[in-house]
């Protein structure tokens, strides 16, 4: 098993042993640089597994927005999911594989999962003047306006989104007029000029990581639905089942 042994997974998983999701919040570059421009997008997600709609998101924002680096970043808490399917040191590794081949791409690991606490960790990591944008999808969009997730609704979300702007993909249920109708609610359009929208083509919009694990228990077929690097970690049929 070459991705278990090898230097990168070790430490990937020692990494994640050593993030505390109950600390201060905390964010580790594991490939790339800090200092290749002041337009970042951060692309933050479960990757379980890394699938083409994800990379079709990442590669058409880059193009689409004209951002300097593309920070791809794996959290060890996630406010909604616990840990299953591929182990975070797995996830990570095809996360940098994937990059390694693409100029201006970088990977992390964040200790926490709300884009407030990871905007706090990005603050102290980039210089003062970086932009940053976090990719998302329609049904994170969602999340990050429920007031379940905060302590002050309002308080911290001016904060979060004086930090930062949001670029928001379509899902297959969910169209741009679906997030322009989203963002026009009373209570969070004072926040739609924070909110572009990244129009992916219809052939990547039904794909998740969801079908693509129930593939893989199912026996199918998944190479038409990852990048080569993941398909290749998953023929070892161990590493999922941990």
């Amino acid at each position: 098993m070459k991705f278990l042994n090898s230097p990168d997974y070790r430490q990937f998983a020692q990494l994640f042993e050593e993030l505390d999701s109950a600390g201060p919040p905390r964010i580790e570059i594991v490939h790339g640089t800090r200092d290749i421009g002041k337009r970042i997008g951060i692309f933050s997600g479960s990757f379980n597994p890394l699938t083409v709609a994800h990379t079709a998101m990442a590669e058409q924002a880059v193009a689409q927005f004209q951002l300097d680096e593309l920070l791809l970043l794996l959290a060890k808490a996630n406010v909604d999911k616990g840990i299953f399917g591929l182990p975070l040191a797995a996830r990570l590794f095809t996360l940098k594989r994937y990059a390694e081949s693409r100029p201006g791409f970088s990977v992390g690991a964040s200790s926490h999962g709300r884009y407030l606490d990871k905007i706090t960790a990005l603050t102290a990591l980039y210089p003062p003047q970086t932009d940053f944008h976090f990719i998302v999808g329609y049904d994170t969009l969602i999340r990050i306006f429920d007031a379940k997730y905060y302590t002050d609704f309002d308080a911290e979300l001016q904060e979060l989104f004086s930090a930062c702007r949001f670029i928001a993909a379509n899902r297959a249920e969910a169209d741009a007029e679906t997030i322009d109708a989203f963002m026009a609610q009373p209570g969070i359009r004072r926040y739609a000029p924070f909110v572009s929208t990244l129009a992916l083509p219809a052939a990547y919009a039904d794909i998740s990581s969801t079908e693509i694990r129930q593939r893989l228990e199912q026996g199918e077929a998944i190479t038409h639905l990852v990048p080569p690097v993941v398909a290749e970690l998953l023929e070892a049929d161990s590493i999922y089942s941990q």
